[in-house]
């Protein structure tokens, strides 16, 4: 009995400081693998864009994805454009209704709009680079 309760605990204890206390929550989950324009969505300052490309003819690919701002479509800024499988984050500190505007070719794509908490934006700041 004794023993079980020592395991139960040491559980307990495991699962305690491996929780991940983050605020970060999935706002929305865009996918496909084609040209679109997402649906809108409502986002406040800071959120992160995390971005995957990937495609079985990787010399042929291309994917280049925009942010317009809801409601009037005017460009917001570019997010990434790449001709390579691969992946990526990009910080926006900027409140609004907002959608995204995705040119595929043969490449598969996925974007996923992630609120922050104010504490947790420093994680994903560039680091100051010192110069020799």
């Amino acid at each position: 009995m004794k023993r079980s309760f020592l395991w139960c605990s040491a559980a307990f204890l495991a699962l305690l400081f491996s929780w991940d206390a983050s605020a970060a929550e999935l706002v929305r989950k865009f996918s496909g693998s084609r040209s679109i324009e997402t649906p809108e969505f409502e986002v406040k300052a800071p959120w992160l864009i995390d971005w995957r490309v990937n495609s079985d003819f990787p010399s042929s690919m291309g994917v280049a994805v925009s942010l317009a701002s809801g409601g009037t479509d005017a460009y917001a800024g570019k997010v990434f454009k790449t001709k390579h499988p691969g992946n990526g984050l990009r910080l926006m500190e900027e409140s609004g209704r907002f959608r995204f505007k995705v040119d595929a070719v043969i490449a598969d794509w996925t974007l996923k709009v992630i609120q922050l908490s104010p504490d947790e934006v420093e994680q994903y700041k560039p680091k100051k680079v010192l110069d020799y």
